[in-house]
């Protein structure tokens, strides 16, 4: 019958003695299987590589790396394309292995194998800094032979090393090709703006925002010219005026005169006077001011006097006497200071009409100013735009060959082996030691196991408690256990008390 009772830790250490035997039996037992399990179990080999991440020897401040992803996660992207089943699948068949299962196991399978073989673990640094400063990563390949599994060693961190160095060395080439065509593109662009630029520099000249200044300086001083040429050419006719006047006088009391009192010579010096005031008015005013009406209408009315004087010379038949032999002095000097006249307001007045002219240009180009600048300011802000694009395009182009010639010459960020592959001397798989442990902790736990199954199953009373609580009475007396031994040890100890030791050795 079960007695239920809840156990102390002297039932345990008491279930202990009572069952040391079974426990040491199997601990021993578990010990000895682990042993001999190790020792069947087919060997395997582990052989380890370590890899360094060397540092570019150039200082990355003076030639920046092409290489801007983190290192860790270039790293798996190397696992996965060197542990990919086109790479692993050589080397199956160059190195014969699973050479039992090749003709019965898929090929996919065998790679699936072999790639669990192969562990590839970063080295995490000692101290917090960035991924992509990784310090470095280990190889380790895990074989049945630990020649074969040195050289698979080998040979998957030499396709490491090789794949970092292309792949660096892929990717610079690629940086600098693209940056160079983008050049390209941004020179012709860079052209365009500059052919649009003379462009309008040309068809502009003169009325540049960076001219603007000038075009006022020089409008003052030809404005100032205009004055000094006007005055010169009033001053001119004035004396003209004055010097025709004479010579009208002097005229009159040697010729005969017109019906109108006055002779033909007079009457073409005051048509000569007139036309020099008609052209400095025109020089000053419109063709609508009253001035410049007026003297028309006397030019026209001293035309026709001239034209009927003419007439009248030929009705009568009278001919113009030769003056160059019967004129004084006088009025030869008097006819020369008016021809000199007429010869500077003739000068005076085409200089006025070239300075005028050189007015209404600057006039022209400060009046247009603005304009001109707003669009210079677009085509000027679109070749800055084109020429920093270019110019920047350019750095980074000539940044992108020094770091390629960098990868080219080995001096960036390489893998270097620091511990090669090594042959190694005692298989990694099974380890001796712990299979034994593991066989001595389960042979003990399945005694312990069965100790406690036995002991449940086993209704013994063994104590006033157990009795107690089996019966649900109280335990007046209780007899020890009698054996053989215990009684003639108990028969001698009452011959003793009875009759003394003498009798008892008689």
């Amino acid at each position: 019958m079960e007695i239920p009772r809840q156990l102390t830790m002297a039932d345990y250490v008491a279930i202990l003695k009572r069952r040391w035997l079974l426990i040491t039996i199997l601990t021993v037992a578990g010990g000895v299987i682990g042993i001999v399990t190790a020792k069947i179990l087919p060997k395997r080999y582990t052989s380890q590589t370590l890899v360094l991440v060397q540092q570019p020897t150039v200082d990355p401040k003076l030639v920046e790396p092409v290489m801007s992803d983190e290192m860790s996660q270039r790293l798996a992207g190397m696992q996965q394309q060197i542990l990919s089943r086109s790479r692993l699948e050589p080397l199956i068949q160059k190195f014969g292995l699973y050479r039992e299962d090749i003709a019965k196991v898929p090929m996919g399978d065998l790679v699936d194998r072999l790639r669990k073989a192969i562990t590839v673990t970063p080295i995490q640094a000692m101290a917090e800094t960035r991924a992509q400063n990784l310090p470095g990563f280990t190889i380790t390949v895990t074989m049945n032979d630990p020649h074969l599994a040195e050289q698979l060693c080998t040979t998957i961190t030499s396709m490491f090393t090789q794949e970092n160095l292309q792949l660096r060395q892929d990717q610079a080439e690629g940086t600098t090709e693209f940056l160079g065509k983008q050049l390209e593109d941004a020179k012709a662009k860079l052209d365009e703006q500059d052919s649009k630029l003379a462009a309008f520099k040309r068809k502009y000249l003169g009325s540049l925002p960076d001219q603007e200044q000038t075009n006022l300086n020089l409008l003052t001083g030809l404005n100032s010219q205009l004055e000094a040429a006007t005055g010169a050419l009033a001053r001119a006719q004035q004396d003209k005026s004055f010097a025709e006047s004479m010579l009208s006088q002097q005229l009159a009391t040697l010729q005969p005169t017109t019906a109108s009192g006055q002779s033909p010579d007079t009457m073409q010096l005051q048509l000569a006077a007139l036309q020099s005031q008609l052209t400095s008015l025109q020089a000053k005013y419109t063709a609508d001011h009253p001035d410049v009406i007026k003297t028309k209408a006397d030019i026209a009315n001293l035309k026709s006097k001239i034209a009927e004087a003419d007439s009248q010379q030929k009705s009568t038949g009278t001919e113009k006497p030769a003056h160059a032999a019967a004129e004084p002095p006088q009025i030869q000097q008097l006819r020369a200071q008016v021809h000199q006249f007429d010869q500077v307001i003739k000068e005076r007045a085409t200089q006025q009409d070239a300075v005028q002219k050189q007015i209404a240009i600057y006039q022209a180009r400060v009046q247009s100013s603005p304009g001109v600048e707003q669009e210079y300011k677009q085509i000027t802000r679109d070749y800055q735009t084109a020429l920093d694009f270019y110019t920047d395009l350019l750095k980074k182009r000539d940044l992108s060959a020094m770091a390629t010639d960098l990868e080219k010459q080995q001096q960036g960020g390489q893998f270097r082996i620091l511990d090669p592959a090594n042959v190694p001397d005692k298989p990694s798989f099974p380890k001796v030691p712990f299979f034994a442990l593991g066989g001595l902790a389960g042979g003990m736990a399945l005694g312990l196991g069965l100790g406690l199954v036995f002991e449940m199953q086993d209704t013994s009373l063994r104590s006033e408690r157990e009795v107690e609580l089996a019966l649900r009475l109280p335990v007046l007396a209780m007899l020890p256990v009698v054996n053989a031994k215990s009684a003639a040890t108990s028969k001698r100890q009452v011959s003793v008390l009875r009759h003394g030791p003498s009798k008892i050795s008689a």
